[in-house]
């Protein structure tokens, strides 16, 4: 009996595919590919890290695979369904806040001196890498992914991220690379607990609930689902946009889609 092709395995169920439908633009042509197909395809490259040329020819061309994701990415398509299915899902009351970063191997570690998008590409101790700072809920499913270079500290882009925490939230719970006056402050200003263990180097060592910290290993859990696709753990794209289309499906199928 012959075994089960592998990107059967990974093809999207007409349940996930009911779910997102509304999202996925309609395409046009003679003989188009059917989205979910191409989705399926979309998938498994991703969770292996094949080339897009390497992707099972079953269903369909290499070559209509890779430009469907890049018009896709551009249109913002993997980013709204993101955005959407977490909203459907409900929002929490306790947030926690953290970042990791993601190595950029050669063919995306081109950097533009100039030009008009970033890369979101930087050089740190660790070579060339990209960072996601993201928030996530008392579930431990992302809610919140922002893209920088590497070199860009916690607490600098956590002000994107503090802008777009939901007004139900109560409590926020980050590492000490988070524990900075302005950070509190603005957390006080939205009636919003803080719970950072302080730094090493302040002064006054602000009380923080060591129990309820505990709970902050739910967001190093989802980095770390996140990193079980390898075309999310390494960075091989040029572009930004492309990489995190490549993260929004990922936690869309881990977090959201359900069979």
């Amino acid at each position: 009996m012959e075994s089960e092709p592998v990107s059967d395995v990974l093809m999207m169920s007409e349940t996930k595919m009911e779910q997102i439908a509304p999202f996925v633009p309609l395409e046009h042509g003679r003989l188009p590919v059917d989205s979910r197909c191409v989705l399926s395809e979309i998938v498994y490259v991703i969770r292996t890290g094949l080339q897009w040329n390497d992707a099972p020819k079953a269903y369909g061309s290499h070559k209509t695979l890779y430009n469907r994701f890049i018009r896709w990415s551009r249109l913002g398509v993997f980013d709204r369904i993101f955005i959407i299915l977490k909203e459907q899902a409900g929002r929490s009351k306790r947030l926690m806040i953290d970042a990791t970063q993601f190595k950029a191997h050669r063919p995306s570690a081109f950097l533009l001196k100039k030009g008009l998008f970033s890369r979101h590409i930087g050089r740190t101790k660790g070579d060339l890498n990209s960072k996601l700072h993201a928030v996530c809920d008392d579930q431990g499913q992302a809610i919140r992914l922002n893209l920088t270079a590497g070199q860009v500290s916690d607490s600098r882009a956590a002000d994107v991220l503090l802008a777009d925490l939901p007004d139900e939230t109560e409590k926020s719970l980050r590492d000490r690379d988070y524990d900075n006056n302005h950070i509190r402050l603005s957390l006080a200003e939205r009636n919003i607990t803080a719970c950072i263990p302080p730094k090493n180097n302040r002064k006054s060592k602000l009380p923080y609930n060591w129990h309820l910290y505990k709970k902050r290993h739910l967001i190093e859990n989802m980095f770390a689902m996140l990193k079980d696709w390898r075309r999310v753990a390494t960075r091989y794209g040029h572009c930004a946009h492309t990489f995190m289309s490549a993260i929004h499906i990922v936690a869309s199928v881990i977090f959201y889609l359900k069979e």
